[in-house]
């Protein structure tokens, strides 16, 4: 009879276990994918910026035409990419590349450069930029956590049985992005 309630307490303990593990890698996911959508709404947030930036900037660089409709050109092209956001980083590295070309014209203009709506947009696109890495950071910690528990004994078992497979970490595949930025004076 002790042996039937070790049996019995020892199968108890491993079904408790298997739970809790399975709970573990459904919470993990489910945080992955949080962390992917946040980084959907930073971009959302970038896309609905953009156009007053745009409008505002326009009366003062008339004659700048051509960085104007690049960035819209990028903005739209980035908004189109669609489908798995690990693969539309190419859009929005040209898109952020605009942007930058955007910013630096600007500077020829004092009056643009003091325009309290340009400097407010500005200031809100460079937080939204900020937004957006801490939110890819923030993906890549959930998938390194996640891939962790699947990859790992006695986890692994559970993950393979249900289903779980290793998530993407969010990388850039732009070159340029990737070199260390060249300071001269």
């Amino acid at each position: 009879m002790t042996t039937l309630y070790i049996v019995l307490g020892a199968l108890a303990v491993l079904v408790l276990w298997v739970i809790a593990a399975y709970n573990g890698l459904v919470r993990l996911r489910n945080r992955a994918q949080e962390a992917l959508s946040d980084i959907d709404v930073q971009l959302k947030r970038r896309y609905d910026l953009i156009p007053n930036l745009v409008e505002s900037v326009k009366g003062y660089m008339a004659h700048e035409r051509g960085v104007l409709e690049n960035v819209t050109k990028a903005r739209t092209a980035a908004m189109q990419a669609g489908g798995d956001p690990l693969q539309r980083d190419k859009a929005e590295s040209q898109l952020s590349n605009t942007l930058k070309t955007l910013f630096a014209v600007s500077e020829n203009y004092p009056d643009l450069k003091a325009n309290a709506n340009f400097l407010d947009l500005q200031r809100e696109l460079a937080d939204t930029e900020n937004k957006i890495q801490a939110s890819r950071r923030f993906y890549n910690t959930m998938v390194m956590d996640l891939n962790t528990r699947i990859q790992t004994f006695p986890t692994n078992f559970i993950a393979s049985s249900f289903g779980f497979a290793a998530q993407k970490f969010f990388e850039t595949t732009n070159a340029n992005e990737r070199e260390a930025v060249k300071v001269q004076f």
